[in-house]
């Protein structure tokens, strides 16, 4: 357990909470820092993640108390790393799924769409504030929410600071799933048995593939899709995933 993020190993599921409540989880360096460390040295026999917030929020962005101490070079090559640890949580391998509550504000909403599944409770609140406070994303925002709302809707967004409530939030895909209250934190776990019991491999090339498809041409994409069948449709995992369905029982995964 670090001082900024509290991790929980059950079996093949970790949940890491941010644990900064009195900032409502705002991202400081050194939470950042946790974050990264465990997705740097997953843990033996973790197959799937979840994130989520103590207090009551997921994260309000990043903690702007250490944003005024740096000059351009320096913000500039914070925002890179901060690239790097986002990249990190995408595309490590691992499965990620982030149980959303209260603020999902600026950086914290660069966590969320870094993970791939994302369920939101009521009081969710999904902000881009930066362009009203006289600053600019920096965790990767242009790419991953740009990417999901479009570059039109996010400009928009980043403009007027508007905020769009959980049900506005599922309806244009910044979360997947909308839920009552109390309720996001067992879904996800619940999902994330799912998704540990899939083929490690199978899971690893939806992380690594689909991704990495979206910013290739047609034809390249094509490729690499015919690369990740051949790979994941010749695997040992492939050959019982089928005798499971044949014979009508729960597959046995590596």
């Amino acid at each position: 357990m670090g001082k900024n993020l509290n991790i929980e190993i059950d079996g093949a599921i970790a949940v890491l909470t941010l644990n900064r409540p009195d900032k409502r989880n705002a991202m400081s360096d050194g939470l950042l820092a946790e974050i990264d460390a465990f997705f740097r040295t997953t843990p033996d026999g973790v197959r799937v993640a979840v994130i989520t917030g103590a207090g009551g929020h997921y994260c309000a962005g990043l903690d702007l108390s250490e944003h005024v101490s740096r000059d351009a070079e320096g913000t500039m090559h914070h925002s890179r790393g901060w690239h790097e640890v986002m990249d990190r949580v995408q595309g490590s391998g691992l499965p990620v799924v982030s149980a959303l509550t209260g603020a999902v504000i600026g950086g914290g909403l660069e966590l969320a769409t870094s993970t791939h599944v994302r369920i939101a409770e009521p009081d969710c609140i999904f902000q881009l504030p930066e362009g009203r406070r006289g600053i600019f994303v920096g965790g990767g925002a242009t790419v991953r929410v740009g990417r999901i709302l479009g570059a039109d809707r996010m400009t928009e967004m980043m403009l007027t600071g508007r905020k769009f409530d959980t049900e506005e939030a599922t309806r244009l895909g910044l979360a997947h799933y909308s839920v009552g209250t109390g309720e996001a934190l067992p879904m996800a776990l619940k999902i994330a048995a799912q998704i540990a019991g899939n083929a490690p491999l199978s899971n690893y090339m939806v992380i690594q593939g689909i991704a990495r498809i979206h910013d290739m041409s047609r034809s390249d994409g094509l490729f690499v899709e015919s690369l990740c069948a051949a790979l994941a449709q010749t695997s040992p995992d492939a050959v019982e995933g089928l005798a499971a369905f044949l014979e009508k029982r729960a597959p046995r995964f590596r």
